[in-house]
């Protein structure tokens, strides 16, 4: 699999994303549904705490990629929904490099919404990796 980052502008890359990625010769793509600061149990956690709850559901979405044998750098989109815009910018220092670290560099959509699923949920990550 080969893969191109697209970056006609390149302000994005203070939060490590690209502005679009060309996957070539890839064989497998996983669609990843919204991952979120549950427990296995599927109890939420962290009521109130956008940077806990934003770790617990990076780590369910690390797992679901093991499972599937593949890794955080086989994302190429990660798109974000959360409740609180103002409060994942505020934090962005802080969450940005879990990802970055991790070695992915998606391209990434950061969408605010009324509510999740669960009202004590402030986030939800979803994503497509390719292998």
């Amino acid at each position: 699999m080969q893969v191109r980052p697209i970056n006609a502008q390149t302000w994005l890359g203070a939060f490590n994303i690209n502005q679009a990625i060309e996957v070539t010769a890839g064989t497998r793509v996983l669609y990843v549904s919204g991952q979120t600061s549950n427990d296995a149990n599927g109890a939420p956690m962290h009521p109130g705490d956008l940077a806990a709850q934003f770790k617990l559901a990076w780590k369910n979405l690390v797992e679901v990629l093991a499972a599937a044998d593949m890794k955080p750098g086989n994302i190429v989109r990660l798109n974000l929904y959360t409740t609180d815009v103002e409060g994942f910018m505020a934090k962005a220092n802080e969450l940005v490099p879990m990802f970055a670290n991790a070695g992915c560099k998606p391209v990434s959509t950061l969408l605010g919404v009324t509510r999740l699923f669960e009202p004590s949920i402030m986030i939800e990550i979803e994503a497509t990796a390719v292998a």
